[in-house]
């Protein structure tokens, strides 16, 4: 049978098996349909002898936004990124900020259709710098995320993936080959967090971190959401610190981003700022040099400084850039190199959210 419905598309990382059911190995959930049957991120289903993935070429919207809001802090700061999501999603976050795209059951949600060629020209008419997937995980829409990522590429246009990061090993090298920066969202250092309230696996997620900084070139940040009482104990914090140390040094940015009570944790409060705070500066005394903070109204904590001299690199209230102290990449007070991806200067766009269709 092959996908002809408006919106399927013909899937890769599948493969039947001996009981006639078909197993799809794009995540680490292996999941394995009969016929007519969905995955758990519902968007990738069994039609016949083949998986589809059925929101191909349907998106929840087109918006321009700041690359600060992915967030990318180290990648090309102050230009715009062109951002779109689908539906579904591979975890299953009791705490999900964007439970209304991620959890989506009804397809119709989708209503703006887009080839991949189509997003490409609308972000290079637009004067974008690069095109984000996000909104929910790209990994569940790798094949429409893949086929844009081409397209923008053929245009000089760069691709950024928001991803929690799980996603197999036999799928992660094509996926990631498309891109040039990635935020992944470390949702905790605990696997009992991972089990009960995401539904997966802190270790395929370390894997996939790892993996991105010991086998490619992806510029990536990482940003975990505190949660009060569940992931922002001192300890916990401590230990995520001296992983990230140990496996990916001391440069890669970590983002604390405040929670707001949401979808199935409305009981649970918002996280204070000073939580925030006591994070970073756990982190930067444990030694590591880029931390910021999110979701809250701190421009210190959302500025960059140089791993050198200490110098401040990159001012940011919000994010809207401010002085920028950067030369070819480096400090302009000491010129140690700053980790990341620069132009010769700040972007322009500011603080923007603009809509837009393609």
């Amino acid at each position: 049978m092959s996908a002809t419905d408006q919106g399927d598309h013909v899937g890769r990382w599948w493969r039947p098996i001996d009981d006639g059911r078909i197993e799809c190995y794009l995540c680490p959930r292996y999941c394995k349909l009969q016929d007519g049957q969905r995955a758990f991120c519902f968007v990738r289903q069994r039609k016949g002898d083949e998986i589809v993935l059925t929101t191909y070429g349907r998106s929840s919207g087109f918006c321009i936004d700041p690359i600060e809001k992915k967030p990318l802090n180290h990648f090309y700061p102050g230009t715009p990124v062109l951002s779109f999501g689908t539906a579904g999603c591979n975890l299953g976050c009791k705490f999900c900020q964007n439970w209304d795209v991620s959890k989506a059951r009804e397809l119709d949600r989708l209503q703006a259709a887009a080839t991949p060629e189509a997003i490409a020209d609308a972000a290079l008419e637009a004067g974008c710098t690069s095109v984000a997937y996000t909104y929910n995980d790209p990994v569940i829409f790798a094949e429409y995320a893949i086929d844009t990522a081409r397209a923008c590429r053929e245009r000089g246009i760069k691709n950024v993936a928001v991803t929690a990061g799980y996603i197999t090993h036999e799928a992660r090298g094509e996926f990631f080959e498309y891109m040039d920066a990635a935020n992944v969202d470390l949702k905790a250092f605990d696997q009992d967090f991972y089990r009960t309230l995401t539904y997966s696996d802190l270790h395929k997620v370390l894997e996939t971190i790892k993996w991105l900084h010991d086998e490619t070139e992806v510029w990536f940040e990482i940003t975990t959401l505190l949660i009060p009482g569940h992931n922002d104990s001192v300890e916990e914090i401590d230990q995520q610190c001296a992983w990230i140390l140990d496996n990916l040094g001391d440069e890669v940015p970590l983002h604390f981003s405040a929670f707001h009570p949401d979808y199935k944790m409305m009981d649970v409060p918002r996280t204070p700022a000073s939580t925030l705070g006591r994070a970073r500066q756990q982190a930067l005394a444990a030694g590591l040099k880029h931390v910021y903070t999110g979701n809250v109204s701190d421009a210190a904590g959302q500025s960059s400084y140089c791993a050198g001299c200490g110098a401040l690199v990159i001012e940011r209230d919000g994010y809207t850039i401010g002085s920028f102290g950067l030369g070819g990449g480096a400090c302009s007070a000491c010129g140690k190199p700053m980790s990341g991806r620069f132009a010769a200067a700040k972007g322009a766009w500011g603080s923007r959210r603009l809509p837009i269709l393609v």
